[in-house]
């Protein structure tokens, strides 16, 4: 079957009748195949809807309209001029240091979606959080198989493990979880007691969401195990890293070029100021930007959702790609930049996501700027930044009671305390691949997100936690939902103190 991306590219009239038949428009028989060189037909059906008549029953697009539709898009493609000069008074201590990174992108492997698949995948998450638990947990050496755990006698003390399959509400409102590993399943129940104890373990189990993985002390009780605590995987408490140098770090997200909503002029005053163009107390903080993590929604893509083309002002994919590079290119060299995609970028929808494709990139090439999955480790000067876009957060905020939207630093710590990116399966699009690529398997020492267009930052157990915000304006969808996005607010990590600063490039 031939792909989106092949159709697009071939840029057939056959593809550009069937798009604007459906919009009651039909070509004019002076129309040839070649006229469509080069241009996509989906952003070419886009301009001339846009520009015809409404009420017309039936239009016929003449070679003239077409032309100027054509001529509209291939002005979309000039290439933006940024144009950025260095003070001479602006000395980058950055620019003295040597970069010192190493990258660890997520693999992205091929499956077949089948049982089997599946099967596996949650085995090997199940491995691998059962290692986390008993590394750092007290009772991790007495962890049991749910095979016998039915034989057990009334008042045995136990410490099971497993996956959540279900989470329900009993008629006498105790909370009970289904908890599965490979050899069995148990009933857990966790009483809605009186006691400050009771409703303290009732209140934690409630924020229990399907599919995680947790351990859970009790006792046995006839067909259940009645609990008296839970273990999540968690990360334990840690002191800071020292870095020998003082070096800072960017932070940038859902920039979403492309959109009738981009902050075009906010985005090109932050490139100015990170060549310089700053006020004088921010000198020493631009001046130590070494690297910028770049978390996703890059462009804002076509055909991301129903009727997104009214949103565009840039239909045209290759052209947006063109349009973010050009910003890329006007970075200073000695700042490394690590670029990953989002739910919005051209790649698969599925998690992980593989990098950006060449055929997007195109002929830039810069050694300063690295091209990585979603997600990715990178280590910098010695710090471990765990860059994900952050898709998973929009089912945590659902599942789990007292998040929102407006918080979404606290979303991101019930992801650190799961170890995982994306822990209720369904909630997200995943590749049910041999290995579970969305265990946190190596704790960060940053945890960067986007995906909510909030700023927010934290610490928890010596982790920063980061979310950047967004550089679109406030969206049609936003306003029904009540949310209000944080445009054009870079936060900054400073490796001296850890502190993160936020500046503003609203004013």
């Amino acid at each position: 079957m031939e792909s989106e991306k092949e159709v697009i590219a071939r840029g057939s009239l056959k593809q550009l009748a069937s798009a604007l038949s459906k919009a009651g428009m039909l070509i004019g028989g002076d129309i040839k195949e070649d006229m469509l060189k080069d241009i996509d037909p989906s952003a070419l059906a886009y301009e001339l809807i846009e520009g015809r008549n409404s009420e017309e029953t039936l239009h016929i697009v003449s070679s003239e309209e077409l032309q100027k539709a054509i001529d509209k898009i291939m002005e979309q493609k000039q290439p933006i001029k940024i144009e950025v000069s260095r003070s001479a008074d602006f000395k980058p201590l950055a620019a003295e240091i040597d970069a010192q990174y190493k990258i660890r992108g997520r693999e992205v492997e091929h499956t077949n979606g089948s049982i089997n698949d599946f099967v596996m995948y949650f085995r090997d998450r199940l491995a691998r959080m059962r290692q986390i638990i008993a590394q750092h947990s007290s009772y991790g050496q007495f962890l049991q198989s749910l095979e016998h755990i039915n034989d057990y006698a009334s008042g045995r003390e136990v410490y099971i493990f497993g996956i959540v399959n279900r989470k329900i509400i009993t008629k006498n409102n105790n909370l009970m979880l289904e908890l599965e590993d490979e050899e069995g399943y148990a009933k857990v129940m966790f009483m809605n007691g009186s006691s400050k104890e009771a409703q303290e373990l009732y209140v934690n189990a409630n924020s229990i969401t399907n599919d995680e993985v947790i351990a859970i002390k009790g006792k046995i009780s006839g067909p259940f195990v009645i609990a008296n605590m839970i273990v999540w995987p968690d990360v334990p408490i840690r002191q800071q890293k020292k870095v020998e140098e003082n070096i800072n770090i960017a932070f940038l997200s859902d920039i979403h070029v492309g959109s009738k909503l981009f902050m075009e002029k906010n985005f090109s005053k932050m490139i100015r100021w990170l060549n310089g163009d700053a006020d004088h107390t921010q000198m020493d903080m631009v001046g130590g930007i070494k690297y910028i993590v770049i978390s996703g929604d890059d462009a804002d893509g076509i055909g991301v959702y129903p009727n997104q083309d009214r949103d565009l002002a840039v239909s045209d994919m290759y052209t947006q790609y063109k349009m973010l590079f050009d910003f890329v290119e006007a970075i200073p060299d000695y700042i490394h930049v690590f670029i990953m995609p989002g739910n919005h970028d051209a790649v698969q929808r599925a998690e992980p996501q593989p990098p950006l494709p060449q055929e997007l990139i195109g002929d830039f090439k810069k050694d300063n700027v690295h091209i990585v999955s979603n997600p990715s480790y990178m280590t910098l000067h010695g710090l471990e930044v765990l860059g994900y876009h952050g898709t998973s957060l929009d089912s945590i905020i659902s599942a789990i009671p007292n998040n929102s939207y407006s918080v979404p630093e606290k979303a991101m710590v019930e992801l650190l305390k799961r170890r995982h990116l994306s822990p209720i399966y369904g909630g997200n699009i995943i590749v049910p691949s041999k290995t579970d690529n969305l265990v946190i398997d190596t704790i960060p020492d940053i945890l960067h997100m986007g995906h909510i267009h909030k700023n927010g930052t934290t610490k928890y157990h010596g982790v920063t936690v980061i979310n950047s915000g967004t550089w679109q304006g406030r969206t049609d969808f936003q306003v029904r939902q009540g949310h209000i996005p944080t445009p054009c607010i870079m936060p900054v990590f400073k490796s001296k103190d850890y502190s993160v600063t936020s500046i503003d490039f609203n004013r």
